[in-house]
């Protein structure tokens, strides 16, 4: 059963990784560069998984379930799931209200700040490095347009 799961879950990868990278090649290269980047190893490496099921060694082995905390009452898993997908919807929100060249350099700040407990000197300063990095990569280098947040939009920036 895994290996059929995995052999489904390859070959559905290889199509969309794939499909994705060759409708790119048609774009602006600005525009491809992300679908190239990300599609051509996501492709390699669902091959390489399709590859392991088909000619990979068919004897049983040992499997080893995962599981994150047993050992934790289920109400604290629960919570810490919940704060986890809190923080993606927050991120979210944040990208689709404030833009992500701000969302990014603030949810790095709120989360170390908030949740990692750090002090105000050490989350400024890595969230204002983080920004650098984004600022220099991504506008500078790259030159990618990333479009305004819905509340810039709304103010008229």
């Amino acid at each position: 059963m895994h290996s059929r799961a995995s052999l489904v879950l390859g070959l559905m990868i290889m199509a969309c990784s794939g499909g994705a990278v060759f409708i790119a090649t048609d774009w602006p290269w600005k525009a491809a560069l992300f679908p190239i980047v990300i599609g051509v190893p996501v492709f390699c490496l669902a091959t390489a998984e399709v590859l392991w099921v088909l000619l990979g060694d068919t004897r049983r082995h040992e499997v080893m379930d995962f599981q994150i905390s047993t050992d934790l009452p289920q109400k604290v898993q629960v919570r810490r799931t919940l704060e986890a997908m809190g923080w993606m919807l927050g991120f979210l929100a944040a990208i689709a209200l404030l833009s992500f060249p701000v969302a990014v350099p603030l949810l790095v700040f709120l989360y170390l700040k908030l949740r990692g407990g750090e002090g105000w000197g050490y989350s400024l300063v890595f969230a204002t490095a983080v920004w650098g990095f984004f600022h220099v990569v991504f506008d500078r280098l790259l030159h990618l347009p990333f479009p305004t947040g819905w509340i810039q939009g709304w103010l008229g920036f």
